[in-house]
């Protein structure tokens, strides 16, 4: 039997299939291509110049990561109406926003609060994750989707 399919708030289908993957590519953009910018977005007092060729390699790795979380996203998502698939996804992609949060802390604890000192990364590291984690709860916990939270496996 094919898995059920279930048309998805506009949110939710919005922020997933649209703002979130055209972000990523904006990331993997600045990782790959802009990567001195980068890194004195992250922590100038840090950045080294001329970039050294193991550090470029590392970044043009992230940009490949948050280029395979813009597919994730995109196309992945965009196949299918599948609730099951779309949890397994974000859930993922939740995890992995702990983790992107957790990698910005040693910038200090002032980077999860102090909006009056972020730079244009900064905005981008916290309170957009703490967006895109937001929205993957509130999916994982079945808002908006009209009580269909454990759909009957179909397999």
């Amino acid at each position: 039997m094919a898995p059920r399919q279930t048309i998805l708030p506009f949110a939710y289908r919005a922020f997933f299939l649209i703002i979130e993957p055209i972000s990523a590519l904006v990331g993997a953009y600045y990782a790959h291509f802009r990567q001195d910018e980068y890194l004195t977005m992250t922590h100038a007092e840090t950045a080294p110049s001329p970039i050294p060729l193991g550090t470029s390699i590392v970044l043009s790795q992230l940009a490949n990561l948050y280029f395979l979380f813009t597919l994730n996203e995109a196309l992945v998502l965009r196949c299918t109406g599948d609730l099951r698939v779309w949890r397994t996804v974000l859930f993922g992609l939740l995890v992995a926003d702990f983790g992107h949060l957790y990698s910005v802390s040693a910038l200090g604890s002032w980077v999860y609060w102090d909006v009056t000192r972020y730079n244009a990364i900064d905005w981008g590291n916290v309170p957009y994750v703490y967006l895109g984690a937001s929205m993957r709860i509130a999916f994982l916990a079945g808002i908006g989707l009209g009580g269909s939270v454990n759909p009957k496996k179909t397999a």
